[in-house]
């Protein structure tokens, strides 16, 4: 039986400890719950009870926390989401901050982005100036009338502006996350392979979560990582990178070869509900309202605003934060029978 943090020797080397044998070393940052699609699988044409300003971290409450989570638990990397991250005005600021911090042996934090691209054209060269190393780009489809069916608004054009402001202002490489819907968009997997091969971006499908807000998801509507790759491997010839072990990355990644056996890019799937990566995971999550969730699909949290706004020392924080951690679960249980699913949707969560 694992022991109690207080008593276990490694719980006091200030690192994101769980039970389980896994160390935390990705902080994934919501900086807001907005956002400026309406993705129909993410929430509904009128948009959600968005959070109240007084709730929501200050840059500044958020610097410290970024702060303490590199300098004393451990962190190595911070991605900033959403909701939609370039709603914060504050952004480039946050950015500037966490790029200057060094981790105790010196190096410094790796920053990236996840953002559905609207604003990024002209943002872009500012964020690489604060210190920003990539993005993350959200895109399900290559035909505006598809995105403007999915996302109830007719910004596509606004999207690949962003895209490709991006590869311009060096945030490489520029990943693309998409999510195919049976019925929607499921007959674009080569195409949007095709196409990011030819833009030199990196094409990463994802599965759809159960992490709607209405709770309608239903496992036999999402499209399968094996359904994917089938549709793939009838137009491309795949491999296995060598020595390409998951490990803590979401992504399983594949080498794209041409006709003569050429790397020509590669493509990868984040199947988090057919192929779990849970035992490697090295995430920790903090919503725009200061939570820390140590699951994408955790039911509870742990509340550090509170404590910081109440005058909380960074040792205290940094309790609070190290406990959380402890008692994170060993998998989501999406599979199981008594799964629940969270009482946030995705955009208050962060991505």
């Amino acid at each position: 039986m694992a022991l109690p943090p207080a008593e276990d020797p490694r719980f006091r080397t200030g690192d994101l400890l769980d039970r389980h044998g896994r160390t935390a070393r990705d902080l994934r940052v919501s900086l807001t719950d907005r956002c400026t699609l309406r993705c129909h699988y993410c929430m509904p044409p009128e948009g959600l009870p968005w959070l109240e300003d007084s709730a929501v971290l200050t840059d500044g409450e958020i610097i410290r926390l970024v702060r303490l989570a590199v300098t004393d638990l451990g962190i190595r990397e911070v991605r900033f989401t959403g909701g939609e991250p370039l709603l914060r005005k504050g952004l480039e600021d946050i950015v500037a901050a966490t790029a200057r911090l060094r981790t105790p042996d010196g190096r410094p934090v790796r920053t990236s982005l996840t953002t559905n691209g609207l604003g990024l054209a002209r943002r872009a060269r500012a964020l690489a100036a604060a210190g920003l190393t990539r993005v993350n780009v959200s895109l399900d489809t290559l035909r505006a009338d598809r995105f403007a069916r999915i996302t109830r608004r007719d910004r596509h054009a606004d999207v690949l502006a962003g895209l490709a402001a991006a590869a311009e202002a060096g945030l490489a490489p520029v990943k693309v996350n998409a999510v195919l819907l049976r019925g929607t968009n499921d007959d674009e997997a080569a195409d949007l392979l095709r196409w990011a091969l030819e833009h030199g971006y990196r094409l990463r499908f994802i599965e759809q979560m159960p992490l709607d807000p209405h709770g309608s998801w239903q496992r036999s509507d999402m499209v399968t990582a094996d359904e994917i790759l089938a549709a793939l491997q009838r137009e491309f010839t795949l491999a296995a990178q060598p020595g390409s072990a998951r490990g803590a990355a979401p992504a399983q990644t594949w080498d794209v070869l041409d006709a003569a056996g050429a790397r020509v890019g590669d493509v990868g799937v984040i199947a988090s509900v057919t192929r779990p990566f849970c035992g490697d995971c090295d995430r920790t999550r903090l919503t725009a309202d200061g939570q820390v969730r140590t699951c994408l699909f955790s039911t509870t949290e742990t509340d550090l605003r509170t404590a910081l706004r109440a005058g909380a020392d960074d040792a205290a924080l940094g309790a609070a934060w190290r406990a959380a951690m402890w008692g994170k679960l060993p998998g989501h249980a999406i599979d199981d029978p008594s799964f629940l699913h969270p009482t946030r949707p995705m955009s208050a969560i962060g991505g």
